[in-house]
């Protein structure tokens, strides 16, 4: 592909992710690409790449990218531009070829007026400093109040993180395999991988890779999952012979890591309202080996039978819909979607799942709530709201979870888990342990 065809398509599909046609939802950014290439064989492997890559980069850094175009240089802040300055400043195409390939021609992008082409010229002019958080570190100014709230000084660090592109963890499925193994599987196709930095059961690969094309994947050693999400599972407790809830299971990348942990020993019972989402679960459990997983989608008729789990389970594990806000890395579209009313309703939404959720713990059990996500409207606001209207709930406190559950001091302090990006190296994680009357 010509650059000037590159960053056309480029274009086009940042319109379609910050606006979906009329009647399509919204959905992640990297489903857009999926679809967009799936339609379009005649595109090739490096230039996929090198879309892709400024799709996500134009993403990541969308609020500096629009500081800049609007304040230093007086171009509008549309993806047309946006896209412009990526290709620029990160892709590096010189800005005379960027206003030479705006021909109008097919698959280029179209013409340039006399002062457009002027200013993109502009583009790779040494700039200022922006002078604010939120356009340095590239997240929606109404968040600021949250950040402030969650890091306090060390909000810059912290968002700054969130503009670098994540590594791909796995978890390894210890039914079928040490880390040892999975790694040497992956050595044997190439694959360069390292453990991660805390959990005992990740690896970290080096590079990019087609995990599912990959025969450790297949054959179930290996699973995609960020470290902070094999935290939440390792957090639950679960131990052989116990019955488990999983309670917003989604696709049961949890559920799985539960099954591993509890030697395949016990019973786990996966959840979900979406039911579509739930079902992707059933070729993971047989790749995986895991024989005490039971899914069950959360609808209109399956609300009654739930009843009769009510106060049975040793532990339950709420993984709530959220902002995912802890995930931006991956899914940067998200935070330019998000929006204060939006974030009312997680919030309405989790209240909900908290208290559902604690019907169903024993007297001597545990419920671990989590959300992926670093706003303490999510975490722990949302937590302490709970304890204040179910009295005799208690927090445990997760660092001495984590020593009985690593071995190890815990890298976070207070009384609930919150890991990031900068802190942590893993995606943005909230986790508490509660404890029933």
């Amino acid at each position: 592909m010509t650059p000037g065809a590159r960053i056309q398509a480029a274009i086009e599909l940042l319109d379609r992710i910050e606006a979906p046609k009329k009647g399509e939802e919204a959905v992640p950014a990297d489903a857009v690409l999926n679809a967009y290439f799936r339609s379009r064989r005649y595109i090739g492997a490096k230039d996929r790449r090198a879309i892709g890559d400024a799709v996500f980069q134009t993403l990541r850094q969308r609020g500096t990218i629009d500081w800049r175009l609007t304040s230093e240089i007086g171009l509008p802040a549309t993806n047309r531009f946006r896209a412009f300055w990526t290709f620029a400043v990160h892709g590096g195409i010189a800005t005379g070829e960027l206003v030479a390939a705006c021909n109008g021609g097919k698959y280029q992008p179209k013409p340039l007026s006399d002062d457009e082409a002027r200013r993109v010229r502009m583009i790779d002019v040494q700039a200022a400093t922006p002078p604010t958080l939120t356009e340095q570190t590239s997240f929606p100014a109404w968040l600021a109040p949250e950040i402030a709230a969650q890091f306090e000084t060390q909000g810059w660090a912290e968002m700054l993180a969130f503009t670098q592109a994540a590594p791909t963890d796995l978890r390894v499925n210890t039914l079928k395999a040490t880390r040892d193994e999975a790694a040497a599987a992956l050595a044997k196709a190439g694959i360069a991988a390292a453990p991660t930095p805390h959990s005992p059961v990740g690896l970290r690969l080096e590079g990019r890779a087609n995990i599912a094309g990959l025969a450790a994947y297949r054959e179930g050693l290996i699973e995609v999952q960020d470290e902070s999400s094999q935290f939440a599972a390792l957090l639950v407790g679960a131990k052989p012979g116990m019955r488990v809830l999983d309670l917003c299971a989604g696709a049961g990348g949890k559920s799985l890591a539960l099954a591993a942990a509890m030697g395949n020993r016990g019973s786990i019972l996966a959840c979900d309202a979406d039911a579509k989402r739930l079902a992707r679960l059933a070729p993971r459990l047989a790749r995986s080996g895991a024989r005490i997983v039971e899914s069950r989608a959360l609808g209109t008729k399956s609300k009654a039978k739930a009843k009769d789990t009510l106060g049975q389970f040793d532990r339950v594990l709420v993984d709530a819909p959220c902002s995912g806000s802890g995930t931006w890395r991956r899914h940067p579209e998200a935070k330019w979607r998000l929006t204060p009313a939006k974030l009312g309703e997680y919030f309405v939404a989790q209240a909900a799942l908290l208290r559902q959720a604690a019907e169903h713990v024993r007297p001597s059990g545990r419920l671990v709530y989590a959300v992926c996500s670093i706003l303490p409207t999510e975490g722990a606001a949302q937590v302490e709201a709970f304890l204040a209207v179910n009295k005799g709930w208690r927090v445990l406190p997760a660092d001495k979870a984590w020593r009985e559950a690593l071995g190890s001091k815990a890298p976070f302090d207070g009384p609930y888990m919150l890991l990031t990006p900068h802190r942590h190296r893993t995606d943005g994680f909230f986790a508490a342990i509660l404890a029933p009357p």
